[in-house]
């Protein structure tokens, strides 16, 4: 693609440092992690196809969420696995394009599905006795569809508004992958019609979302604050908590990277906070869902019976 008077086909991505030995011990980190993401994920989702119990609303987002996790992981991981071993830290102009494309897609529609569960928490507390009639399979799933297609026509936005910025002959990306800060750090001429579509994209998929996952929460504070005995209103925050937290971690850090204007980009301070919520934040929802969660680990151990039954 022309940029300037300079043609650019790849980028060289830098990743985390040029030290070899660090190279292996980041390889070794990323590898587990990874393998853990994948593990946890595959289970959650298996477990909440195979136990009928698990069939309600709550676990078909949890479910979602963990198969959009599976994927959101992948998009990163191999890649930086593959740069920490080998010496070619390149990236062609099109996978740069595909990886920034997906990333994105997969991240919008994270905001989304998260403020359609908080939707889910508000039937579930608000009106416990018509929760099945009023989260029909059909709901969800049309939930489920919406956010998906919200996040990926917004990341085609993102993308070719980028990918038209122009780039003046240097390549090389201070980061593990394709993201904005990086690309924009590149670019020699960034209009403020760009910064524009940033701070529309981030109303979009993050401030309306957001506000959306607030105002259910106001009503389900108020719905348990209504109930009278201690233990019932514990009962039913616990049903939230886990959301919450996921809530918080990946808002948080989204938040952070993408509502600051472009001049303010702090490549080593952006790139371990972009390591949390693309790498590390997908090997915590299996766990955030599940350690306090006694119908999964009661499926858990539904499941390894029945595998031990049939040995």
């Amino acid at each position: 693609m022309e940029r300037g008077n300079h043609t650019v086909t790849e980028f060289i991505l830098l990743g985390f440092t040029a030290d070899p030995v660090m190279q292996l011990a980041l390889f070794a980190v990323f590898l587990v992690v990874y393998t853990s993401t994948l593990v946890g994920n595959i289970i959650l989702m298996v477990l909440i196809l195979s136990d009928s119990r698990l069939h309600t609303p709550m676990y078909f987002f949890i479910g979602n969420l963990s198969f959009l996790d599976l994927w959101y992981s992948s998009v990163y991981t191999p890649k930086i696995l593959a740069t920490c071993v080998s010496e070619d830290k390149s990236i062609s102009f099109a996978g740069c394009v595909a990886q920034f494309f997906f990333s994105a897609g997969l991240a919008y529609s994270e905001c989304y599905l998260l403020a359609a569960m908080a939707y889910d928490r508000y039937v579930a507390i608000s009106q416990p006795l018509l929760y099945a009639q009023s989260m029909p399979v059909r709901l969800c799933g049309s939930l489920v569809a919406c956010s998906y297609t919200g996040g990926f026509v917004n990341a085609v936005i993102l993308t070719s508004h980028t990918f038209t910025l122009d780039f003046c002959g240097d390549n090389i990306i201070d980061d593990f992958f394709c993201d904005v800060p990086p690309l924009v750090k590149l670019a020699c001429n960034v209009k403020d019609s760009y910064q524009s579509v940033l701070y529309f994209l981030l109303a979009s998929n993050i401030m309306v979302p957001v506000a959306l996952i607030l105002a259910s929460y106001l009503v389900i504070v108020a719905a348990i604050l209504r109930i009278r005995s201690a233990q019932g209103r514990l009962k039913a925050f616990s049903t939230c908590s886990s959301h919450l937290v996921s809530v918080t971690l990946y808002y948080g850090s989204i938040l952070y990277i993408y509502s600051r204007p472009s001049s303010s980009y702090s490549l080593d301070r952006d790139k371990m906070v972009s390591t949390f919520y693309t790498v590390v934040f997908p090997m915590l929802n299996p766990l955030i869902y599940s350690l306090r969660n006694k119908d999964v680990k009661e499926a858990l151990k539904r499941l390894f019976r029945s595998a031990q039954s049939e040995v």
